[in-house]
């Protein structure tokens, strides 16, 4: 079994922005907890260690909720647009053995064909995964791919158990020569062809 991280979160009673900014004074976020048909439940989060728990995607959570254990799913992180500061986080009950559909960042590795560089057209795939083995992210390796090159949703490799929900034709990363790149050369090859010249002209006038 794997483990999760545990936050011990106490039930709210109090709402409103007045009580939320109370809440995150005392160094707390507010969350809602909801899913598989239960009712709500307003909780309060400890601040540092959820801070830390959020910085990693589709993050999931063992919470003692007042001595009741549930499982769940960080869905939403409101965060306030100057300041950064988490506002509200949702939070979805899962079950071990269900899947759940998540965005799972992409991630692209190796180095493409000498002058060419990479560009990516898509920066997650929708996957269905189980709800207690949601993958970091998944891996686009470029390796020595060419000009032209596309790699699409279709393409990349998957964790054991996952499944696409990205239509399969999109386009997730692409191989292009850069247009200064490909100018340079071709000024290159002119300049070389006209010393080529200049000097063939000096030698025939001698």
């Amino acid at each position: 079994m794997a483990d999760y991280t545990k936050l011990a979160a106490e039930v709210r009673t109090k709402f409103g922005k007045g009580a939320a900014r109370k809440i995150r004074a005392n160094d707390k976020i507010p969350a809602v907890v909801y899913g598989h048909g239960t009712e709500p439940q307003h909780i309060t989060l400890p601040g540092h260690e959820t801070m830390l728990l959020v910085r990693h995607a589709n993050a999931i959570v063992d919470l003692d909720i007042e001595g009741a254990a549930q499982l769940a799913l960080v869905k939403d992180v409101q965060r306030d647009p100057v300041r950064q500061v988490i506002e509200h986080i949702d939070l979805v009950v899962v079950r071990r053995g269900e899947k759940v559909t998540v965005s799972v960042p992409v991630v692209v590795e190796g180095e493409s064909f000498s002058g060419t560089i990479h560009v990516q057209d898509e920066s997650t795939l929708s996957l269905l995964v189980e709800a207690t083995d949601i993958p970091e992210h998944v891996v686009v390796n470029v390796e020595g791919l060419e000009d032209g090159a596309q790699v699409r949703a279709a393409d990349v490799k998957l964790p054991a158990g996952a499944e696409l929900e990205t239509e399969g034709d999109t386009l997730v990363v692409s191989i292009v020569t850069p247009r200064g790149t490909a100018d340079d050369d071709a000024a290159d090859e002119a300049s070389a062809e006209a010393g080529a010249e200049a000097g063939a002209e000096s030698s025939d006038s001698e």
